[in-house]
């Protein structure tokens, strides 16, 4: 890398203040990046690509926070202020990442924008960080991920898979818009289209956790398939109620229910969907901090509860129904270890074979990897009631 020089006066200074502003919401208050982040762009006036500008560089710091660390911490003796160290993270992700950014543009920048005690010291390792090439002492550290995830990931995927799956999840998500204009990843759209390939219309289909509609909405834009919505959260069934309108989308109907313990008759519905709650580590591009948030025994902790939400659903499927589990995970507890618990205390569900590629084979269901499409991660298993 080159040697850093000054920038233009003032350049891009804005777009790094209001960065630091978000990174301070995040780290001082414990606010979620991409609730801090809104209000933040509302008060700075910044044009689009700037706006563009700032949301990467929060998400970006947030996601490298431990590589971004790493590397500072080589020219520091103590760590400094929150603030100075908000500053040097911020110029670190720069500098390693954004090859699009010239170093002694991302230098001068932030520099300006740390607050003006801490900018000689920030100036300083920036400097020094720039002319030193990014060396890490292990790959839990490089790809920025807390050692648990490593480690749970790759004793459940095997290497190749988990560590592709963590790089990949360090890209940013693409939006990606249906034709009816609803905003859904790929993978989930995928996992909509593979139980419909075992649902002939006319079907009631209920989808148990069901905001914010996108699986729902989908599934009922077949002609002839009536879908139940239901999700625990009052609010959650209002922004799901909200997309249904927004969508007209008549044949979905929207409801309160815990999916412990539907409100529904017994076996008086041609599929189910349970998308069940999850650690969600098959979606960490799409959220920043979760990385940080989610604890490691969370896998088993929601697992319990997923078995528990297999054993309601079931009693919701029609003779010959078809149930569809998906969670937008990687680990095996709340997959394979899911699908054992299916066969074990359920043996009337009959496994149905899995969708191809770009989905793997999981077990009897099937598996897909954030980096084989560019989308998110997820699991499905497909079972028919005999």
């Amino acid at each position: 890398m080159t040697r850093p020089s000054r920038a233009p006066e003032g350049e891009g200074v804005a777009s790094r203040s209001a960065a630091l502003e978000v990174l301070a919401r995040v780290e001082d208050d414990g606010a979620y990046a991409n609730l801090a982040l809104g209000p933040v762009l509302e008060r700075h006036d910044l044009e689009d690509r700037d706006r563009a500008l700032v949301t990467d560089l929060v998400y970006g710091t947030i996601r490298r926070r431990r590589s971004l660390e790493f590397l500072v911490e080589r020219f520091l003796s103590d760590r400094p202020s929150p603030a100075a160290y908000r500053a040097l993270l911020l110029g670190a992700y720069q500098v390693t990442y954004r090859d699009d950014i010239p170093p002694y543009a991302a230098v001068s920048a932030t520099v300006s924008a740390a607050p003006r005690r801490f900018r000689g010291l920030v100036n300083a390792v920036l400097r020094r960080l720039s002319d030193a090439p990014p060396e890490f002492p292990d790959v839990a550290t490089r790809l920025s991920y807390p050692d648990w995830i490593v480690e749970r990931l790759t004793t459940d995927l095997g290497q190749d898979d988990a560590l592709g799956a963590l790089d990949s999840m360090n890209e940013p998500a693409r939006t990606h818009v249906r034709e009816d204009g609803y905003v859904q990843d790929p993978a989930s759209q995928m996992v909509t289209a593979a139980l419909l390939e075992h649902v002939s219309a006319p079907a009631r289909v209920l989808d148990l956790c069901a905001a914010p509609g996108g699986k729902a909405t989908g599934l009922a834009a077949r002609e002839g398939i009536h879908v139940v919505a239901a999700d625990v959260s009052e609010g959650r069934v209002q922004l799901l109620a909200s997309n249904v309108a927004r969508l007209a989308c008549s044949a979905v109907s929207t409801v309160v229910a815990d999916a412990l313990a539907p409100p529904v008759r017994p076996a008086s519905f041609d599929a189910v969907l349970l998308d069940a709650p999850c650690s969600g580590l098959g979606v960490l591009r799409r959220r920043a901090d979760a990385r940080w948030r989610i604890e490691s025994g969370a896998p088993e902790r929601l697992s319990a509860l997923q078995r528990s939400m297999v054993d309601a659903a079931v009693g919701s499927l029609a003779p010959g129904g078809v149930l569809a589990y998906s969670v937008c995970t990687l680990t095996a507890s709340e997959t394979t270890a899911i699908d054992d618990h299916i066969a074990s205390a359920h043996p009337g569900l009959v496994a149905l074979e899995p969708p191809g590629e770009p989905w793997q084979s999981w077990g009897r269901g099937a598996l897909l990897l954030p980096q084989v499409r560019d989308t998110d991660g997820m699991a499905l298993f497909l079972y028919r009631r005999s």
